[in-house]
């Protein structure tokens, strides 16, 4: 029985008790979701305006949303030339296409990253190579994609994992001195800068998602495309509309000149992110401040390595992951993936919203190990030669070792939950003893 005297005392028991066996959560329901995008009225008003104008396709003879999306970013990223698109996904095949790689070209890719990045060669009949990543930036290893270069390599496409920009001066000089195409796959990293320059500008072209998750959304799907010269620039625009020349001033003769998509975006898609984009710069300083808070409390906790920026570069955190180390923990028999299994079990009893985000590197995929591709083997047998073997050892330990937290942190308000996140962490680290058991057993 307890008396008034030895109430608190329970209480206080009571409360470190873990969620999964009966104690309360760490983070109470109202803070484990918060929207994202935030839509305010400034958004719904773009979006009228937008409705209201009559300018709801990209290709008219007078500025529309679309253009001045274009403008606004390409004047962004320090590059001439920006090209709208439906998705991310199209503006990664449009770059490869509007550079020239096509049939029997090999594309070195990360073998962590969203399928997009591996896909969107098989969109030109290309071969993308696997190359492994930098186990503290999840980035590529550019030693590894020195060792895949071949005679058939035609671009390097790095991808600026989860808002932290890729080794682009050693990737530039590899690119340079073997004559390749370099494509930032900047999907995730809106904003991020590299020694002083912003991604988008740091190759021959870049592709953007603005899909709603991401850190600049749109309503919806859409995408920005962002090149260095005029005539791939001409060629990305010839591409993306039928193969046809449509451009301000000149009467469309519904001549397709060349093999075209339908990759156009919406006004509507691009008012309201320009309205997303005003509000922008305000919303990367908080989730900074908020996320800067949380990773130094999970930093004091022996075994989780925090994601940092690079010395010279800015990390935009779209996505926070993190890897576990049981050694570092103190519980040096238990097996980096039990450790992540049994964490992933205990944080999300607690309300701290944590998720794999990736089972398996890019060349465990069955698109790539099946290779179906196009069917009867294609592209991979337009080949002059069988691609080199994937690398993907470091990728494989980190989706191992690791978990994510998404979206939640992207709300400039979402500080206190944070913090109520980091609380849950502690609470778990309280009962390592409990962890390890329940990792030795698994």
């Amino acid at each position: 029985m307890t008396t008034d005297a030895t109430a608190p005392l329970a209480r206080q028991r009571q409360d470190r008790r873990l969620a999964a066996f009966g104690g309360p959560p760490a983070v109470p329901e109202d803070m484990r979701r918060f929207p994202w995008p935030v839509v305010t009225e400034a958004d719904h008003e773009a979006v009228r305006r937008a409705l209201d104008s009559g300018l709801l396709v990209s290709d008219m003879d007078r500025a529309t949303p679309v253009s001045e999306l274009e403008e606004r970013w390409g004047r962004r990223c320090g590059t001439p030339y920006c090209v709208a698109t439906s998705n991310g996904t199209t503006a990664l095949a449009l770059a490869l296409a509007a550079l020239g790689v096509g049939p029997g070209d090999e594309v070195i890719v990360p073998a962590l990253s969203f399928i997009a990045t591996g896909l969107a060669p098989l969109h030109q009949m290309a071969v993308p190579v696997f190359a492994d990543v930098d186990p503290v930036t999840f980035t590529l290893d550019p030693a590894s994609v020195e060792r895949l270069v071949t005679a058939r390599t035609a671009a390097i496409m790095p991808v600026h994992l989860h808002g932290q920009p890729a080794d682009m001066d050693v990737l530039g000089e590899i690119a340079r001195r073997r004559g390749l195409a370099l494509i930032e796959d900047a999907a995730q990293a809106h904003g991020a800068i590299w020694r002083g320059r912003p991604v988008g500008g740091l190759g021959d072209a870049a592709a953007f998602s603005l899909q709603v998750t991401k850190n600049l959304p749109t309503c919806g799907e859409g995408g920005l495309l962002t090149l260095a010269g005029e005539g791939v620039a001409e060629r990305a625009r010839l591409i993306r509309e039928f193969g046809e020349v449509i451009r301000p001033g000149r009467d469309r003769d519904y001549v397709s000149y060349t093999l075209g998509w339908n990759h156009k975006m919406s006004a509507v898609q691009a008012a309201f992110t320009l309205s997303q984009l005003d509000r922008f710069d305000e919303y990367e300083v908080a989730r900074h401040r908020n996320v800067s808070a949380l990773l130094d409390r999970l930093a004091m906790l022996p075994g989780v390595v925090v994601p940092r920026a690079v010395p010279g570069s800015t990390h935009v955190m779209h996505i926070i992951r993190l890897r576990f180390d049981p050694g570092r923990a103190g519980l040096p028999d238990v097996t980096p993936g039990a450790f992540r299994r049994a964490l992933h079990r205990l944080l999300r009893a607690e309300g701290v919203p944590v998720s794999r985000y990736q089972v398996m590197t890019l060349p465990q995929q069955k698109v790539f190990t099946d290779r179906e591709g196009f069917g009867r083997g294609y592209p991979w047998v337009v080949s002059a030669g069988p691609p080199p073997e994937p690398e993907d050892a470091v990728a494989r330990a980190v989706i191992e070792d690791s978990l994510t937290l998404q979206k939640r942190h992207l709300h400039p308000e979402a500080g206190p939950a944070l913090q109520r996140y980091a609380d849950g962490f502690e609470k778990v680290w309280e009962n390592l003893d409990l962890v390890a058991h329940m990792a030795r057993a698994r």
